[in-house]
């Protein structure tokens, strides 16, 4: 596996599975294949991605250490940065479709609607996460003081799942998001259980 792994096209595999979901809502929008509420179905795909791959950046590090896995951690950077990327687009598609790029309103909703604003930190918390993903950044700010300011993912996973309940709660279908939750709890478990040893 990880010879596999260490391959110089894994890394552009990846890369092009990353662009997949967002190509496909794109061709889907283009070619009218959203349903009712294209708004609300972009929107909605953008979040659910986002937190996809954010299950599965967490996961990296568990899969690594357990099977001996270690060429995992190349792809950690750059899967990482496209739940910055899916967030990005989550919130633009938002503020875009259902808030028409209006400021205010934007402001006004986020104040308005607890679940809105907690979508909106996680976005605030990843920006310094991905602004600092690359190895010059590691040098400025120090291995230790890297390593602690990239912990907020897990902060962000938390509060991503909190959005995704208030969202959901609206329609009273809460099926995925106890999925999600099994897979978080599960992975930061396995982190906080690590850390004590």
């Amino acid at each position: 596996m990880n010879q596999w792994l260490l391959h110089r096209s894994t890394k552009s595999v990846v890369f092009f599975l990353g662009c997949l979901p967002v190509l496909w809502l794109g061709v889907a929008a283009w070619s009218d294949q959203l349903g009712a509420n294209p708004a609300e179905a972009l929107v909605r795909s953008t979040g659910d991605w986002t937190l996809r791959i954010l299950c599965v950046v967490l996961s990296i590090t568990p899969l690594r250490v357990t099977f001996k896995i270690s060429a995992l951690a190349r792809f950690r950077r750059m899967l990482g940065l496209f739940v910055y990327f899916y967030v990005v687009v989550h919130f633009l598609a938002y503020a875009w479709l259902d808030m028409g790029f209006e400021l205010i309103d934007v402001g006004s909703d986020l104040a308005k609607r607890p679940f809105i604003f907690v979508g909106f930190a996680c976005l605030m918390l990843l920006t310094p996460l991905a602004a600092t993903s690359f190895s010059r950044a590691i040098k400025w700010l120090g291995g230790d003081r890297w390593q602690m300011l990239h912990r907020l993912v897990y902060v962000v996973a938390v509060l991503a799942l909190v959005h995704f309940f208030w969202m959901r709660a609206g329609k009273n279908n809460f099926n995925e998001v106890f999925v999600y939750a099994a897979i978080v709890a599960m992975l930061l478990g396995w982190r906080i259980r690590n850390a004590s040893k």
